[in-house]
């Protein structure tokens, strides 16, 4: 099934979530690809479309899903209606999403896409893949964000393109956090500016070589392989670095901001440039390193990040730490305790917390949220990761 948003929104309901499913002959894993999440990315939906379409069942092994996001955002090209779609999978907001009497459009799509969910991962029990598609307001070379697993820097090292970690501690209810808290591998991929017709292209290479690294994509020419290889190579300038988000600007409500014109995601920037201004006073940089995503629309209130790049030691000191659960004698600090052992949810006093540094904690895994002035909540997606499931998959 396959229907363009474009072309044809009049009748479009949430029984066309799913645009495309390809089931193939042979048992797999299955790869879900979430479009359109916000309403003025089209990239995702044009890309799969593409791609999808032109494949042979004969050669595939698992299933594709094409999953449709803000149906009736996509239709008005909006990023959202009432509220940020990829702003509510919290764990209180899913606990009263179900009982919700007036919910509002992005509720209702919520509510429908949290089925689709619920349906997909009772029917199986092979390895899933979630992927989430998006596209930036500003100039970008495309990246991948993903939750600190090792899972997920695993799978996403296959790609050879930049990869942020850490965005999950600046934003509140992505829907790929409430996917990593399940344990499944699980990343974004952001192909570069909304009205950037390249930004399709690199969405169709990453789809394509996304089938290909599960193993869902069986015997693919190779030259077509090659091709999309090299395109990202180029689009991406060489970059494969990791990168961590150390700071975001937060817009408040009725903040009259705007961002300097010119700016582009992974551009280096000193201590003290002119960023942007708010209600009229300049912003400036408090860091010297690369600006990330600046905001070029007049909805979101993310108005930039700065990202810097982890040196390789520290990447595998951190793989080793986590592989033999050094974890654990965090708790044998003051003031650290297990909030949820099982779900590895440490509770952290803010007096004890703050003579550690955050690298301390990412080290351990460790992504931190400020739940009230005194005390912090320190999740661990390791400890949920479903690495059992993957063992056996070519790329682990």
């Amino acid at each position: 099934m396959q229907i363009s948003l474009r072309n044809d929104t009049k009748h479009m309901s949430e029984s066309d979530r799913v645009f495309h499913h390809i089931r193939g002959k042979k048992p797999g894993a299955t790869i879900v690809f979430f479009a359109g999440i916000h309403g003025n990315e089209f990239a995702g939906v044009d890309a799969l479309n593409s791609v999808l379409s032109n494949l042979d069942e004969a050669n595939i092994s698992g299933e594709i899903i094409g999953v449709y996001g803000n149906i009736q955002a996509l239709k008005e090209n909006r990023r959202f209606i009432e509220k940020d779609l990829n702003r509510l999978w919290t764990t209180n907001q899913l606990q009263e999403l179900k009982n919700e009497k007036n919910p509002t459009h992005e509720l209702l799509e919520q509510r429908d896409i949290f089925k689709f969910i619920e349906g997909l991962l009772a029917s199986t029990d092979r390895p899933i893949y979630f992927i989430d598609l998006h596209t930036t307001s500003s100039q970008s070379l495309p990246f991948i964000t993903i939750n600190d697993a090792m899972i997920n820097r695993k799978f996403s090292s296959c790609f050879g393109i930049p990869v942020v970690l850490g965005i999950e501690e600046y934003l509140e209810g992505p829907l790929l956090s409430y996917l990593n808290t399940l344990g499944y591998v699980s990343l974004g991929f952001e192909s570069g500016q909304h009205i950037d017709p390249a930004a399709i292209k690199n969405c169709e290479a990453f789809v394509f070589l996304a089938l290909w690294h599960t193993g869902i994509l069986k015997q693919p020419n190779e030259e077509k392989i090659q091709h999309y290889e090299s395109l990202l190579k180029s689009a991406t300038k060489d970059i494969n670095s990791t990168f961590e988000v150390v700071y975001k600007y937060h817009i408040q409500p009725e903040e009259d901001f705007k961002m300097l014109n010119g700016f582009e995601s992974f551009q280096y920037v000193k201590k003290g440039t002119h960023l942007a201004n708010s209600d009229g006073k300049a912003i400036y940089s408090d860091y010297s390193a690369k600006l990330f995503m600046p905001l070029y629309q007049k909805t979101g209130s993310d108005g930039f990040f700065i990202i810097r790049h982890i040196p390789k030691f520290f990447l595998k000191l951190s793989q080793f730490l986590r592989r033999i659960k050094a974890d654990q004698l965090l708790t044998y600090l003051p003031g650290i305790t297990w909030h949820n052992k099982t779900q590895g949810v440490l509770k952290a006093n803010l007096r004890v917390a703050r003579f550690l540094t955050k690298s301390i904690f990412h080290l351990f895994g460790y992504r931190n949220k400020q739940i009230d002035q005194t005390h912090l909540l320190l999740y661990n997606r390791e400890r949920v990761a479903r690495k059992k499931m993957y063992r056996n998959e070519k790329w682990y």
